[in-house]
């Protein structure tokens, strides 16, 4: 359990609105080398500009590269005055860049479950506390949004945890950080219609079991887009930003072998108009 929070720490640490896309060119001069979004909209908003030096954690800066995070912003489309979930938020390296979008017409929940506190330590309330207004610190597990009202979310994002509701931390019982049917029923819940939900995670081989997110801390996406089919997502876009054909899907995330290089899907759901869930 504990490498498990480590990492994620480690990465959180360093790392009603017209629908916005990426500035490629401020990006890629921001990243260079680094590749677009597969899809891009007519820009709407600088997400380049969301990347200046402030008195954000130094670390973000160091990360971001690695993140792809100019790239993983414009993919969610975030604007100004909306409502953000950022599930399993760590340390905060994305609700940051949300918060600063969303300006202080919007809102960002930055969600974690309390098994993460002990890995955590300070890192939210040094992040948000008398720097971030607007956004709210929520914890729960991932099947309990209930701090959240129905509908007001613009966005739900969940980058790089869908796997977790199949892990298990050490001393607790299965399913202690969530119940999948009940977390994407209550992602649903909080997603206005026509809202996004947008998912990154490591992929695991077609057809494995769910239970691979608690073993390599991979998921197959199909798991991924069924969850979210079944409770009123449409699939609207996938990225092949995170693509490694390299990887063959069955290591452990962090093996030294494969750390930051795993073959990764990103999506991009809409909540259908007249959801029928």
């Amino acid at each position: 359990m504990k490498y498990v929070f480590a990492a994620i720490i480690a990465s959180g640490l360093a790392a009603g609105c017209a629908a916005p896309s990426l500035d490629v060119a401020a990006a890629e001069a921001l990243m260079p080398g680094a590749a677009a979004p597969s899809a891009v909209a007519p820009v709407a908003f600088d997400y380049a500009s969301m990347f200046g030096q402030d008195d954000r954690p130094a670390t973000d800066y160091e990360q971001y590269e690695v993140r792809k995070s100019a790239q993983i912003l414009a993919f969610t489309r975030v604007a100004p005055g909306m409502t953000v979930v950022d599930l399993e938020a760590g340390g905060g390296v994305y609700t940051e860049l949300f918060s600063r979008v969303v300006g202080d017409a919007g809102k960002v929940y930055m969600q974690n479950p309390a098994a993460f506190d002990a890995f955590l330590g300070d890192a939210v309330s040094t992040r948000v506390d008398g720097r971030l207004s607007n956004v709210v610190k929520l914890k729960s597990n991932f099947d309990d949004l209930s701090a959240v009202p129905d509908g007001t979310a613009d966005r739900v994002t969940w980058l790089l945890g869908p796997h977790e509701l199949w892990y298990t931390p050490d001393g607790a019982e299965p399913g202690a950080l969530g119940d999948p049917d009940a977390t994407f029923a209550e992602i649903a819940r909080v997603t206005r219609p026509g809202g996004h939900f947008i998912v990154l995670d490591h992929m695991a081989p077609v057809g494995a079991p769910a239970t691979t997110g608690g073993d390599t801390h991979r998921i197959d996406k199909a798991i991924v887009i069924s969850l979210a089919e079944a409770n009123g997502f449409r699939l609207a876009e996938e990225s092949d930003l995170f693509a490694n054909a390299e990887d063959d899907r069955t290591i452990n995330v962090f093996d030294p072998s494969i750390r930051r290089k795993t073959d990764r899907f990103l999506l991009r759901f809409e909540k259908n108009q007249a959801p029928d869930l």
